[in-house]
């Protein structure tokens, strides 16, 4: 059966690359995002990979209303929404005194309820078909907050909350509709040169780097399958666990380290830099899905491989208990 798939965020970084895959699966997609450039250049995409049908619509996720519309839109011409991924956001690069009470309203707007919105307007059709799954596109830094992104961290925190009171009220209603969660680790999309920065140098995403086909590949899984949550890459485990069982001591490392791990060695020229916290950044033109760290972004992770084969890891390990223990009890012969 051909989804039906809506992406936020579509017109450029993890959002173009999602929108890319479903493409080479065939799926009708509805692409939501602002910049008319980059919308315009992901539904040429899709459709060069094998998209059975594309729509795209210039939406900016903090107003609710247009959300709905889109997503009314998409099941009057479609039928129904399989998928729905909520992905957009911006974020401010700056010490938490230097970000201004607009700009948290903005990121707030946008991060957080920009998600807030994207599943409202699909369980509306979900919950009345009894189907259908909600990604949402998350962070490590939806447990840990770091230096310099207090408004993000923020946002990814709530989405977080939402996203969990959310599950409870689905299963509770047993209403057949999947939601999960994808918890990211630094990815290399534009957003890191068209951010809202008051850094003396260039932000960068903390290393390691995955490309965001990895994260692609992540949240299709994910919408697929229907985890909880899906925590993509070694670096995604080790902050939590982190946060968990030593936070006074990632607090002092983060102090010491987040600043100049989030910057390169590139000067920033504030009279040239232009960010998309309030405009869209690929508005005039397409910046694809991948950032300027692409000699440095891995595509392909270990620890996510081992989260989305645990049957084929778990016999593998059951497997070699097995022998170890057969082994041994030879020797005790």
């Amino acid at each position: 059966m051909t989804q039906t798939v809506v992406v936020t965020g579509a017109s450029a970084g993890v959002g173009r690359a999602i929108a890319r895959r479903y493409a080479t699966r065939g799926a009708r997609l509805a692409l939501l995002a602002r910049g008319e450039a980059g919308l315009a250049a992901a539904e040429r995409d899709c459709r060069e990979l094998g998209a059975c049908e594309v729509r795209t619509y210039r939406v900016d996720v903090a107003d609710a209303g247009a959300v709905q519309q889109a997503a009314d839109d998409v099941v009057h011409r479609f039928g129904r929404i399989d998928v729905w991924v909520n992905n957009a956001m911006v974020s401010v690069f700056a010490p938490t005194w230097e970000i201004t009470a607009p700009e948290f309203r903005r990121v707030t707007e946008v991060t957080y309820l920009g998600t807030v919105h994207g599943t409202l307007a699909a369980l509306r059709h979900m919950r009345a078909h009894g189907r259908g799954t909600i990604v949402q596109v998350g962070s490590a830094l939806a447990y840990r907050g770091i230096p310099l992104q207090s408004a993000y961290c923020a946002s990814k925190h709530a989405m977080q909350g939402f996203t969990e009171s959310l599950r409870a009220e689905l299963l509770h209603d047993c209403s057949g509709v999947k939601l999960s969660m994808v918890q990211l680790p630094a990815i290399n999309t534009p957003q890191f040169s068209w951010v809202r920065t008051r850094l003396p140098r260039h932000p960068q995403p903390v290393p390691p780097i995955f490309a965001p086909e990895l994260a692609a590949r992540a949240v299709v899984w994910a919408a697929d399958h229907g985890p909880r949550e899906l925590n993509v890459g070694a670096p995604t485990w080790r902050t939590r666990l982190g946060n968990i069982l030593l936070p006074g001591l990632l607090d002092r490392k983060l102090a010491r380290d987040g600043y100049g791990g989030q910057q390169t060695d590139t000067p920033v020229d504030p009279t040239t830099w232009r960010d998309n916290l309030d405009r869209p950044g690929d508005d005039d033109r397409d910046r694809g899905a991948a950032g300027v760290f692409t000699d440095r972004a891995r595509e392909h992770s270990a620890a996510l491989w081992i989260s989305t084969h645990k049957p084929a890891v778990s016999g593998v390990a059951l497997a070699g208990l097995a022998l170890a223990v057969t082994a041994a009890t030879r020797h005790r012969r």
